[in-house]
């Protein structure tokens, strides 16, 4: 006996985003899932370096200290709606795979987006009027001296007014891709880039507004990333609503969307304060030090974005495939992205290592910094293939709602990477530092491990509860 969704079909039309999540080969539905997400990353950090661009145009250092004295602010506020996309996308995820056996779920959905979003507005909201409350003693914080302290005022400011925007943009970016759209994601941050540097050519060179408009820039380009999620969603999403009316606080959706969401907001902020701790320790070690490092995190970010497309790309589809209870699938899922991760970081590692030189030659030319670059380089490789399988455990425990293991993983990265570089500063000096994110990465590798095989049966568990064969006995019960 076969259940099937008449009111449903899409997971069944070959090329539909359902499809892909549904029954589509593997590797087919890791192509279409996690390349657009790596492109859209690597369009996102070429745009950041257009930006220092603009900025750096007008010739005004006290300006480019602005925008990087408030970027933790931004990168905190992308958390804060990473909290609600992360957690209600894995949600989302989940339901529609559970809907192939169940329809009722689908009902939950729209629940659970409309939660989502308006939750993350609201809480950026809230926090947005604080900020803008507590202006000056922020931006104190922030570490502006007297000379960057009105730029980083007129950044901060904007930016909080805009926080309500910024945290449901990143959130309906999660909600979109949980139904497989991973394309439509794509092209939504792509025409959010374009927007971005056209608002930065009206407000910094034309109006100069300096980093204010810079700000602004970013802010109105998020309200065109809505704008584009919420039509594709009217148009084209069954389940999907955006819609005020659909707004809850029930425990059935908030719990699970804050239980997994919250590891995404530890990450971030760990995430924050690591950068803030190895900047001021490789400062003592001179202006060499600080470019190494500047450098080999450049040359590592693109194998690191393609290593996030795969890890980020994968969670709706391991979501989907838990929630429908398929095993088989499931399980090639993680195997697949495994051995993908594993590929991708090697050959992009030895490539770098090998190519060292004339990577580093790019950037500078000072022959000590360019020495020290392929020490730095090379403990940058290292970490950088760890964390790719740490990130796939982390998506792994998301989409499985196993959110003690996530959080512990987000906790337990930014709590051991701390006391390692500080030990390590101690202990061995610059060198300490510079292998000490390797460490840290490897020994949650471990973690992440040891999670996994300790979670493996209530994985197992909640496989057997999604399954097809247990809808059908279910079925066969209460209609004998």
């Amino acid at each position: 006996m076969s259940i099937q969704n008449p009111s449903n079909p899409s997971a069944d039309t070959v090329g539909s985003n359902r499809w892909y999540l549904s029954s589509a080969p593997i590797v087919r539905a890791l192509i279409h899932l996690c390349i657009p997400m790596a492109a859209a990353m690597i369009v996102g950090a070429v745009y950041n370096v257009i930006n220092a661009g603009f900025i750096g145009s007008l010739h005004d250092t006290t300006l480019l200290a602005a925008v990087t004295l408030g970027s933790p602010l931004l990168a905190l506020v992308m958390a804060v709606g990473g909290v609600f996309g992360t957690g209600g996308g894995a949600l989302i995820s989940r339901l529609l795979g559970a809907a192939e056996h169940d329809p009722a779920k689908a009902s939950e959905i729209k629940h659970v987006s409309a939660f989502s979003v308006w939750g993350a507005a609201i809480v950026g909201a809230v926090l947005g009027g604080i900020g803008l409350l507590l202006l000056n003693p922020l931006v104190a914080l922030l570490g502006a001296d007297a000379a960057s302290a009105p730029a980083t005022a007129g950044f901060v400011a904007v930016t909080l007014a805009f926080v309500p925007v910024l945290a449901a943009a990143f959130c309906l970016e999660q909600l979109v891709r949980a139904e497989g759209a991973s394309r439509q994601v794509m092209m939504g941050l792509i025409a959010s880039t374009i927007a971005n540097v056209v608002f930065d050519v009206l407000f910094i060179l034309v109006l100069h507004w300096g980093v204010a408009g810079a700000a602004l820039a970013v802010g109105l380009a998020n309200l065109v990333v809505i704008g584009y999620f919420a039509v594709w969603l009217h148009r084209n999403s069954e389940h999907l609503s955006l819609a005020p009316r659909w707004f809850t606080l029930s425990p059935a959706v908030v719990k699970p969307v804050f239980a997994v969401g919250v590891s995404e907001l530890f990450q971030a902020s760990f995430l924050i304060v690591t950068a803030l701790v190895l900047n001021n320790l490789a400062a003592n070690y001179g202006d060499g030090a600080l470019a190494a490092m500047g450098v080999a995190v450049r040359i590592a970010q693109v194998p690191e974005f393609l290593l996030m497309g795969v890890t980020l790309g994968v969670l709706p589809l391991l979501a989907y495939s838990y929630g429908k209870g398929d095993r088989a699938r499931f399980v090639s899922a993680v195997r697949t992205s495994a051995v993908t991760v594993g590929m991708i970081g090697l050959v992009a590692a030895v490539l770098a290592y090998v190519f060292r030189e004339q990577l580093f030659g790019a950037f500078v030319s000072d022959a000590s910094v360019l020495a020290l670059g392929a020490t730095v380089l090379t403990a940058q490789l290292v970490a950088m293939v760890a964390n790719g399988f740490t990130g796939l455990l982390t998506s792994t425990f998301q989409a499985t709602g196993r959110a003690v293991a996530a959080t512990t993983m987000s906790l337990t990265q930014g709590l051991l990477f701390i006391p390692v570089v500080l030990l390590g500063n101690l202990w061995f000096g610059l060198p300490g530092i510079i292998w000490a994110l390797t460490v840290t990465e490897g020994v949650m590798l471990l973690v992440g491990i040891g999670l996994l095989v300790g979670s493996r049966r209530s994985i197992d568990r909640g496989l057997a509860e999604g399954s097809a064969d247990r809808a059908e006995r279910m079925l066969e019960e209460a209609h004998p």
